[in-house]
């Protein structure tokens, strides 16, 4: 999909240090993330491709520099009367580009998507210490109405 000289792909192998670079670029993802092994980061993404589709990562890419990424996942479901849904995850956007739109952008093609595969619902989830995530996901009509819960493993 092409938006204006913004473009959003599925991402290459190639993509891998630029998405890896980009989540490390926050005080949350610098404390996690290991930009120099891509080695784990490659087996990674050879797991997300052997799920034929259903898991893809992808890029928001201008100018040939890739300035956002986004994983999105189609989750079969049997609630929600045998809904599908989407879920999002690793949205970033580069700290350069944010508050132009790339974000908005990168959601309505995710939303748009979700849509297209038959996906009922869209959900995601954002670290409470993002409140300017989660005020950039109200405003594109996203509702907090979960807790979420993690066990790190």
């Amino acid at each position: 999909m092409q938006d204006g000289d913004l473009t959003i792909r599925v991402a290459v192998r190639a993509d891998i240090p630029a998405i890896v670079a980009l989540y490390a670029d926050d005080v949350l993802g610098a404390a996690r993330e290991t930009p120099h092994d891509l080695g784990r980061y490659e087996a990674a993404f050879d797991r997300i491709l052997a799920t034929g589709g259903v898991t893809r990562v992808l890029v928001a890419e201008r100018d040939g520099a890739i300035i956002g990424t986004m994983q999105m996942t189609v989750l079969p479901g049997l609630s929600h009367r045998g809904s599908d849904r989407a879920q999002l995850e690793a949205v970033r956007v580069a700290a350069a580009g944010r508050g132009g739109g790339v974000g908005t952008i990168m959601i309505q093609w995710a939303i748009a998507e979700a849509r297209r595969r038959g996906c009922g619902m869209i959900e995601l989830t954002s670290n409470r210490q993002r409140a300017d995530a989660a005020r950039f996901y109200e405003r594109l009509g996203f509702v907090p109405s979960h807790t979420g819960f993690k066990l790190p493993l």
